[in-house]
């Protein structure tokens, strides 16, 4: 398939545009773990899309389901009427989500699960009489998509510099990347973990507990780089919340569905938030869709007052949409059927030790990983910023292999249907690459 004539009409998302439609590097097809692009050539999909694709592209289970469901009923809204996949789904994520998260709100996309998220932390104060608590606290270096909610309790700086005044009632814990105690970890970074979650009371003596609402981290940061919590960190934000009456809201729409080897990240780190972000993963990449779980308590608190009168004045022309519903369900059947979590699992071993093999490549000052997710950090070039990065992606594309650059931070997050081999041939490349670039 040749390339578009004119590129022009495309403003595109998150890209350096010129460059891009200077040299556009255009993908055709997808099967498996690999990409073809509009020269023909194979392209290895590192990132898994965009942290996305899981279950692999491709997959005839998926596609099937999706037709089936535009034939049977192509759409249904969800405000006063409903269809049966939608609460199929809900119970599904149920029943996979930690214990007390019990009810589902759908959504679809990262970015609006966590504007409901945050919504749905103030309204549940709201409804409890607790009309104070207004205050939104993020963490620097976190990414909750690009709607106003998330990019304010977001924290990374250029994803908010250019849009004017954001939510007020919202600050920012510290990130929890510090190279110097940390560099070259492991999994788990072992140092610091209680002192950065101990800056909540920082903004506790600020704000006061009783105003604060929700506190929304990612269990591991993903669109920054790979920032992972050092050990204790999450257990003692979770300690924190509750002394102080705060909700806690785990943006799980990366590391969700297997990426970390378990289903989410609060199974791996035995942490349960009071509310969960979902979207990614869920369909892998299918079709748009977003949850957003919440547990009985939350739920409970808006079932008040006369049975006609609506209890949340919130929702999306396409909340639970019949055919992104049956893309989730036959999504979950292949997580299920082919035990994708437990193959990510077995992996992470191999994973840790490819990617920490790189940290004697030229201008490598960091690598990080957990599950299937790993970053390498790269030293930036003096008034240049971000090129060393950027230069290594496109020799990566030129090489076949697609991976994600953010910042002077090489991204990794492959499908979950890796195999060993390819794991060897992704690093082999990235080490051609790292040698190669100034």
């Amino acid at each position: 398939m040749s390339a578009p004539n004119d590129l022009d009409a495309f403003f595109m998302p998150f890209t350096a545009s010129r460059q891009f439609k200077a040299n556009p590097r255009l993908l055709t097809h997808a099967k498996g773990m690999y990409y073809t692009a509009h020269d023909g050539r194979k392209i290895m999909d590192g990132t898994a899309g965009l942290w996305c694709v899981n279950a692999g592209h491709g997959r005839e289970t998926i596609t099937q389901a999706i037709a089936a469901q535009l034939n049977q009923l192509d759409y249904a809204p969800a405000l006063q009427v409903a269809h049966p996949k939608a609460f199929e789904l809900a119970n599904r994520l149920v029943a996979m989500t930690p214990e007390p998260l019990q009810h589902a709100f759908f959504t679809n996309s990262g970015s609006e699960s966590a504007d409901t998220a945050l919504k749905i932390a103030r309204a549940y104060h709201q409804a409890r009489g607790e009309h104070e608590r207004t205050v939104l606290i993020g963490r620097a270096r976190g990414y909750h998509g690009v709607n106003f909610g998330g990019i304010s309790a977001g924290g990374i700086a250029n994803n908010r510099a250019a849009f004017g005044p954001l939510l007020g009632d919202s600050d920012h814990l510290c990130d929890t990347h510090d190279l110097a105690l940390n560099g070259f970890s492991r999994g788990q970074p072992k140092a610091g973990g209680l002192a950065m979650a101990d800056d909540l009371l920082r903004l506790i003596d600020i704000y006061g507990g009783h105003r604060i609402a929700a506190v929304m981290v990612e269990p591991v940061a993903g669109s920054t780089g790979v920032l992972v919590p050092p050990e204790g960190y999450l257990q003692r934000l979770r300690e924190i919340c509750d002394a102080h009456g705060i909700l806690l809201i785990f943006d799980e729409v990366i590391t969700g569905f297997g990426r970390l080897g378990t289903s989410f990240a609060s199974d791996y780190f035995s942490v349960t938030p009071d509310i969960m972000a979902l979207a990614k993963g869920l369909t892998s990449a299918t079709y748009p869709l977003g949850a957003v779980m919440v547990t009985r308590e939350i739920h409970d608190a808006f079932m008040h007052g006369p049975e006609h009168i609506i209890e949340f004045f919130h929702g999306y022309t396409y909340s639970g949409h019949p055919v992104a519903c049956a893309a989730a369900l036959a999504t979950l059947d292949i997580y299920q059927n082919e035990a994708l979590f437990a193959h990510a699992a077995s992996l992470s071993q191999q994973w840790e030790d490819g990617l920490h093999s790189l940290a004697d490549c030229p201008h490598v000052i960091d690598v990080r990983n957990i599950g299937l997710m790993g970053a390498v950090e790269l030293q930036p070039i003096d008034q240049a910023p971000v090129k060393r990065a950027f230069d290594a992606y496109l020799r990566a594309y030129d090489k076949g292999f697609l991976i994600r650059t953010t910042g002077d931070i090489i991204a990794l997050s492959p499908p979950l249907i890796i195999e060993p081999d390819e794991i060897s041939q992704l690093f082999q490349c990235l080490r051609d690459v790292l040698h190669e670039i100034d």
